[in-house]
């Protein structure tokens, strides 16, 4: 069973506002943010939650509310975390400054034994965290390609990424949105960073834009709109001047829960 960063499962009254392919909610009044290719995962959700009625009631209440690109109150497009709406500019940004590319087929090699601690970066993995189960579940998802609202091999945005990986290697259900994934667990220090930690950054000059997974010595994995899933370093110019903070969201005290 998914133990959940910052809430507890969503009760029936709350799925029309709770989407994996929308947006969580930023906050308990939330807007809805869906879009109609999410309403075959509202109405199933209803369904087994609550039965067909509740589906149907629902499939009814997301098109009075507006769930749908028509309505301009909804659009996925108002995000401030949408990088989708800036991908021409992100794409132009990170090849100009993205000056420390990490060779990933040497280091899917080196993952496998733990490197030195370099002079910036501790290498500490929490004990709640199997990093070796961590790293081959993120290794899996390199060159999956980006996709805006995806949570799959078959395409992902950088939420989506780390959703995937925290549920499937740490039994932890993330909110599905850059924005609240920045608020869920406690903030860390840059140099404090350990293994699994949540890395955030703003891309689109509405913070926080895109996140993604510490690993160790800088580097961290995430799904990047130029270059799909992939790992790059906190080092490079791109992600150095535009990081703003860190989240940990599995720590040494839950060990053993």
């Amino acid at each position: 069973m998914l133990r959940a960063a910052s809430s507890s499962e969503p009760t029936s009254d709350e799925m029309v506002r709770v989407c994996g392919g929308c947006d969580m909610r930023e906050d308990r009044d939330d807007r809805l943010r869906a879009r109609p290719a999410c309403l075959p995962w509202h109405a199933d959700v209803a369904y087994r939650t609550a039965g067909p009625v509740a589906a149907l009631m629902l499939v009814a209440v997301v098109f009075l509310a507006g769930c749908g690109s028509s309505s301009p109150r909804f659009r996925s497009s108002d995000r401030g975390d949408d990088e989708s709406r800036f991908v021409g500019k992100i794409k132009e940004e990170e090849a100009r400054e993205d000056d420390k590319k990490v060779d990933l087929t040497r280091l899917q090699k080196e993952l496998t034994s733990r490197p030195k601690p370099s002079s910036v970066y501790k290498n500490v993995t929490p004990a709640a965290v199997d990093r070796d189960k961590v790293l081959l579940d993120i290794v899996s998802y390199l060159g999956v390609p980006y996709v805006f609202g995806g949570g799959d091999k078959s395409g992902m945005d950088c939420s989506g990424f780390t959703s995937a990986v925290y549920a499937n290697a740490l039994r932890t259900r993330l909110p599905r949105s850059t924005t609240d994934q920045y608020r869920a667990g406690a903030a860390v220090p840059k140099e404090d960073l350990q293994f699994g930690d949540l890395v955030f950054f703003n891309t689109t000059g509405s913070p926080p834009s895109h996140v993604g997974i510490y690993v160790e010595d800088d580097l961290f994995a995430h799904a990047s709109v130029s270059y799909g899933v992939t790992i790059s370093s906190l080092e490079s110019t791109y992600f150095k001047k535009r990081f703003i903070g860190a989240r940990r969201i599995v720590s040494q005290d839950d060990a053993g829960n």
